[in-house]
């Protein structure tokens, strides 16, 4: 077995129907792979869907680890604890995989002479419509990084699509339990990943599909989230480098306390992000979510530092 795939998992039964199958219909031989699914005991059927599954006679090994984890990184340190092949790779419940996405990353780790993580590309879909066009017409994708970039900073270790060898993971601690809220578990251990001599690379040709998603407040409730996350990191190793990537500076934080003592100018522009349109990044409406994001990410981080 040479790569176990680790997916956290609580209440997606809707979505692990459709992207179950993608992982099971590999370029890669299921003697090569498994599946690990840690669900936080779900209660949509979950367990019975998997049990349905037919197992043996040369198909892939789904191995299923109900437990009440305390967030998503406890339930991925039990799939890595677990995990049988020398490398995992991390997504998600709600990503669907190309069908070479394994051997992808398999191959970026044959051709490298030192310990790296192979980050892949991460393709966000809106509906399983807006997913099958994207998959049969590459020209409509709109990935994150060019195709030809190669190396990526801990910023962009993001477990949707990222392999890294078990040991190394194991070798400098796994994920942070303690990140139980939204964002930057992953993070966190790509930095520590770094720091321990783990280089990042980029497949702009491991390619999977994100079908999540989120609304516009649901999407400002969640920056906030992300805002107190940030604190934690930085607190945990209080390096300038990730305040200063995570956007937590002394002019980002002037700007919040004028945007926050300017209440209609904030209201107006949080009314603004909500009109619906085609995703244009030179329109108002797209300029004004990210500036109600950025601010509700920035109240987050300024919630935390009070202790809030």
């Amino acid at each position: 077995m040479d790569i176990s795939v680790v997916i956290p998992t609580f209440n997606r039964l809707d979505k692990l129907k459709v992207v179950l199958p993608t992982l099971l219909d590999q370029s890669l031989s299921p003697q090569r792979y498994e599946i690990v699914l840690a669900d936080s005991q779900s209660t949509d059927g979950t367990a019975d869907f998997i049990a349905a599954i037919p197992h043996g006679d040369g198909r892939v090994p789904i191995r299923y680890l109900p437990f009440p984890y305390g967030g998503r990184a406890a339930a991925r340190n039990a799939g890595v604890s677990c995990a049988q092949a020398p490398i995992v790779l991390f997504t998600d419940a709600d990503i669907l995989a190309t069908p070479d996405l394994l051997e992808r990353h398999l191959r970026g780790h044959a051709a490298s002479s030192r310990p790296v993580a192979i980050v892949g590309c991460e393709l966000q879909v809106q509906s399983l419509a807006d997913y099958r066009e994207q998959r049969d017409r590459p020209k409509v994708r709109r990935p994150l990084h060019p195709p030809h970039r190669v190396r990526l900073s801990w910023l962009y270790f993001l477990t949707g699509n990222a392999s890294v060898r078990r040991a190394d993971v194991l070798r400098v601690g796994g994920f942070d339990e303690g990140f139980t809220g939204y964002g930057h578990e992953d993070l966190e251990l790509g930095y520590r990943l770094e720091k321990a001599g783990v280089a990042l690379r980029y497949d702009s040709e491991a390619i999977n599909f994100h079908w999540h998603p989120v609304g516009y407040g649901e999407q400002m409730d969640r920056m906030e989230l992300a805002g107190v996350s940030t604190v934690r990191f930085y607190r945990k190793h209080r390096d300038l480098a990730v305040k200063t990537h995570l956007g937590m500076t002394p002019i980002s934080l002037g700007l919040h306390s004028v945007l926050r003592a300017a209440t209609p100018l904030r209201r107006a522009i949080e009314r603004a992000g909500a009109v619906q349109e085609p995703p244009k990044k030179n329109t108002w409406p797209f300029i004004a979510r990210q500036i109600a994001y950025q601010y509700h990410y920035l109240s987050g981080v300024k919630n935390a530092l009070r202790g809030d």
